[in-house]
């Protein structure tokens, strides 16, 4: 089976894309669900290479785009929805995984399979976030975000885009000046219990692996430390890796990048560690 640029109706009941592929072969198969970052897409860099890799190895494979990501139904790649994107919150896309897993629990029979979260980035906090669904078997953490409040500005410039109503980052790709309205940060602040990584980490029930490259100048390395420390999950650092582990948008290549690979080779053999559990 392999279903590609489907539909599943995520948070505030706005439509995405989402890909599922089955290993052929294979009678008993676990499941990756991948979960993207910040200003980041399904089919963003190798991520596609990324779904070959764990399929060709008998696992089933999940990837979607976050409701708000800035994306469309029709159109998934980049961001032609700017006004979407500026009214994303980080309750979104915790909830996101969950219509995620609810879409994936009507294409297949999850009740003897296992699956697995594997987040990017920002992705990798929201995959903490949503460890306690009862769906899920284990975390894995791609260059993760320990925490959300240190996402926010402070003092003069916090007042200023509660006056203004938002802000905007430029990205250095797409050249789009890409809006953040004022929402995101009341959003948080009203549910900063349920978004507390930390808090989250260290009451966690799955097991846990953290993956970060030491050349990371997006997210600092001291963030997978603090979460392998918070989890009691192992932390494994890849030498020459950046925050993408080598891969970038748009990537032509055929192979995946090596540091990419070896992010794949290791979370699979986590996984695979887990069906003796």
């Amino acid at each position: 089976m392999k279903l590609t640029n489907m539909k599943y109706i995520g948070a505030k009941g706005r439509e995405s894309q989402i890909d599922f592929e089955s290993p052929e072969g294979f009678e008993y198969f676990d499941i990756v669900v991948f979960i993207h970052g910040y200003k980041g897409f399904k089919d963003w860099g190798a991520w596609n290479l990324v779904q070959d890799f764990f399929v060709s190895n008998g696992i089933g494979f999940c990837k979607f785009n976050m409701s708000h990501n800035g994306g469309t139904a029709e159109e998934g790649i980049d961001f032609p929805d700017l006004e979407a994107f500026a009214q994303n919150r980080y309750t979104y896309e915790v909830e996101d995984v969950k219509h995620v897993l609810d879409w994936l629990e009507k294409k297949v029979d999850l009740s003897n399979k296992k699956v697995h979260l594997i987040g990017h980035s920002r992705g990798g906090g929201i995959s903490i976030l949503s460890s306690d669904d009862e769906r899920v078997t284990s975390v894995t953490t791609w260059g993760s975000i320990s925490n959300i409040a240190s996402r926010f500005p402070e003092g003069e410039i916090l007042q200023k885009w509660k006056e203004k109503g938002f802000y905007t980052v430029k990205n250095g790709r797409t050249k789009q000046d890409m809006p953040h309205n004022y929402s995101l940060y009341e959003d948080y602040i009203e549910n900063k219990e349920t978004l507390d990584i930390e808090k989250k980490a260290r009451n966690i029930k799955v097991p846990t692996l953290h993956l970060h490259g030491d050349i990371d100048d997006s997210v600092s390395l001291t963030e997978s430390e603090a979460l392998s420390l918070w989890t009691e999950g192992k932390l494994i650092v890849i030498k020459n890796a950046n925050h993408t582990f080598c891969t970038h948008h748009p990537f032509e290549e055929e192979e995946l990048p090596n540091k990419l690979h070896e992010a794949c080779v290791l979370s699979l053999q986590f996984i695979e560690c887990q069906k003796s559990k």
